[in-house]
């Protein structure tokens, strides 16, 4: 059952913003996370919020909201412009994790385009890089981000999966990042000004924001290409690719989505976590949902409850080897608890409340082998020095 509000009952009478929060009476929202939607609707222009199962609190916005105005506000987008999840087919002789994981590229090193132009990972680049932004290129990022092999686990949609190339056990490589810098100058060069208010400039903010857009997607393909070689494959075009933080013009309105998949017949790759599957969905959403699906599994914990609680209850090495045979590959202690499965909601019921809303249809699972967050310690090092001793 979704949750209608109207704008008597979710905000002062004189705000015309209607609030939809897509979402069972078994779902954990946050009451703050609403509060954020209350305000949100509250802005002047604001024409419909649509929140999605996996809604959240962020910083001054929700996460996992759609939100539809007559007027562009930069900070509803954030400042990781053009963040999304893309998935590439990959075709490895063996899966073994542990093998694979110790093979994974050090994601944390950027590529540079004069130092590492013979790199074959640029083959997959084609044209000028977006707004000529370097800093960061093949880099993963902190946060959320993260580079998984996974297989394809259950099909629900077999003729679905087949139109996409994809059956049960076939490999993936599932790319979770966005602009790297880009998006963060972009909307510090609007606050430092505007602060939370609207775009003076609204062409001039869609162009940058466009770039950012194109940039995050460009280096998906990077990062996907640069594990495939390290791990002994060729690199694949992306059979899903959808950026959730952007903001787009659609029937007169600028339509922002801060963690929220577009859903107008797409297909979405929404993210479980480390140690749960994925789900690839077909998405049919609607004017109701701002044509937007969730895009994740989503926080019911901040960072710090997470690492509060993940020491009192995990030990590290519990958390490198997840509950479905995973292994994480990250150097970064904190990050390790502040992104254990548990910080997150479970993803069957984010998922469900999307089927039972008739905004998506489940085509199939991706079940993670190796997800990879930040380098281990010392493991660049160990592979230079067997690159060294191949080459001696």
């Amino acid at each position: 059952m979704s949750l209608h509000a109207s704008a008597s009952e979710f905000h002062p009478q004189s705000t015309p913003a209607t609030v939809t929060v897509f979402a069972s009476a078994e779902s954990w929202i946050e009451s703050d996370a609403l509060r954020q939607c209350q305000q949100v609707a509250a802005l002047d222009g604001m024409v419909h919020v649509a929140a999605m199962p996996d809604l959240h609190p962020g910083k001054g916005a929700p996460i996992g909201a759609a939100m539809s105005a007559t007027v562009l506000y930069p900070f509803l987008v954030g400042s990781d412009i053009g963040c999304g999840i893309a998935v590439f087919p990959i075709r490895l002789k063996r899966a073994v994790p542990e093998k694979l994981a110790a093979r994974f590229p050090d994601l944390d090193r950027p590529l540079d385009p004069d130092r590492d132009a013979d790199d074959p990972a640029w083959a997959v680049v084609e044209g000028d890089l977006p707004a000529g932004h370097v800093d960061g290129l093949g880099t993963v990022g902190r946060g959320n981000h993260f580079v998984e092999l996974a297989r394809i686990g259950t099909v629900f949609e077999p003729d679905h999966a087949a139109r996409l190339g994809l059956e049960t056990t076939d490999l993936v490589l599932v790319v979770h990042s966005g602009s790297r810098g880009l998006g963060e100058r972009i909307l510090r060069t609007h606050t430092e000004v505007h602060g939370a208010g609207p775009a003076p400039d609204v062409a001039a903010y869609l162009t940058a924001h466009d770039e950012a857009v194109r940039w995050g997607s460009l280096n998906r393909r990077l990062l996907a290409a640069r594990v495939a070689l390290a791990l002994g494959a060729e690199p694949t075009e992306p059979v899903v690719d959808q950026c959730h933080n952007l903001v787009e013009v659609r029937d007169g309105r600028y339509l922002h989505r801060k963690g929220a998949a577009p859903g107008d017949g797409r297909d979405v790759l929404i993210a479980g976590t480390r140690g749960t599957p994925s789900y690839l969905v077909a998405a049919h959403a609607g004017p109701a949902a701002n044509f937007s699906v969730a895009h994740g599994a989503g926080r019911k914990m901040s960072r710090a409850d997470a690492l509060r609680r993940g020491r009192a209850k995990h030990t590290v090495e519990e958390l490198r080897r997840t509950p479905v045979g995973s292994v994480v590959v990250c150097g970064e202690r904190q990050l390790l608890f502040e992104e254990a499965p548990s910080a997150y909601k479970r993803i069957e019921r984010v998922v469900a409340d999307l089927v039972d809303h008739e905004l998506a249809t489940p085509v199939a699972t991706t079940v993670p082998l190796v997800t990879y967050k930040t380098p281990e310690a010392g493991a660049a090092d160990r592979r230079d020095g067997r690159r060294g001793r191949r080459r001696a």
